[in-house]
């Protein structure tokens, strides 16, 4: 199923778009850090210095996949005031800036409270592409499949080092867009080496039926983009990003993307 949904302005046709010209950059930032204005001037510069897909993450009280740089920034949004209808607001307005694909990342429960029919439904009037749920496995998705399947929206589900063969094939059948790869077995943030598992798991994802498979958690430089883009579709970068946004603003967080984006590069 992840080779659904590859129409013009997708999320599979931005990476498809990638493949012969060394791979895609997918790059990830919390909705409402440091404010909500600024969250969204930054995922526009990051869709303008080499980001082919924007991750925007749902801040959360509970973040257990969340390293500390996102949890820090996370906790800023939500103190910030942060309510979920701004995700919407920011999906709106960055798409209205730049053509590239978004996707949100949150845990099931917020979606849940906010109801998943509604949830789905003002997301695709937005203008997003589908969700991240890191803490929703395909056996418990049979509502969001249901939604995601009228609205037409991408879900993407992760895969780790530990799945089994048969939690793969339920993956790949299931997800739409492309497989989330966990490289390593633990939470977000940038890591001097990306778990050489991450290179098994995609060969094993391959095997089970996936067409798209990205990498994430531990990629902080163009040179561990390279390296993933040599046996994966996309490279997911977060933490990285987030620490530049924090430390330079708009600018900096621009010139991070830039750097990031020379490893999508065949050289």
């Amino acid at each position: 199923m992840t080779g659904a949904s590859a129409g013009p302005g997708s999320v599979a046709a931005a990476i498809d778009a990638k493949k012969a010209t060394g791979g895609a950059l997918i790059g990830y930032l919390p909705v409402g850090f440091p404010t909500l204005s600024s969250s969204i001037d930054a995922a526009v510069a990051i869709a303008e210095n080499g980001v082919d897909v924007i991750e925007l993450g749902l801040p959360y009280s509970d973040p257990v996949m969340d390293g500390p740089v996102i949890q820090k920034a996370t906790q800023r949004a939500l103190a910030g005031g942060f309510r979920l209808a701004h995700a919407f607001e920011a999906v709106r307005e960055i798409k209205a800036r730049v053509p590239v694909p978004i996707v949100l990342m949150t845990y099931w429960n917020p979606v849940l409270q906010y109801g998943v029919d509604r949830f789905a439904d003002d997301l695709d009037a937005a203008g997003g592409s589908g969700i991240i749920t890191p803490d929703l496995i395909p056996d418990d998705a049979e509502e969001w499949i249901r939604a995601s399947d009228r609205t037409g929206l991408d879900r993407i589900f992760l895969a780790a080092p530990s799945s089994s063969a048969q939690r793969l094939r339920m993956i790949s059948h299931d997800s739409r867009g492309f497989v989330y790869a966990v490289s390593t077995m633990g939470i977000t943030g940038a890591r001097a080496d990306v778990d050489a598992a991450a290179r098994g798991l995609v060969s094993r994802l391959r095997d089970a039926g996936s067409e798209r498979a990205c990498v994430g958690l531990g990629i902080s430089t163009a040179a561990q983009v390279r390296e993933v883009l040599d046996y994966a579709d996309g490279a997911i970068v977060g933490s990285a990003l987030v620490s530049a946004l924090d430390s330079g603003g708009v600018p900096e967080v621009a010139r991070a993307a830039s750097a990031l984006a020379l490893g999508t590069r065949l050289i």
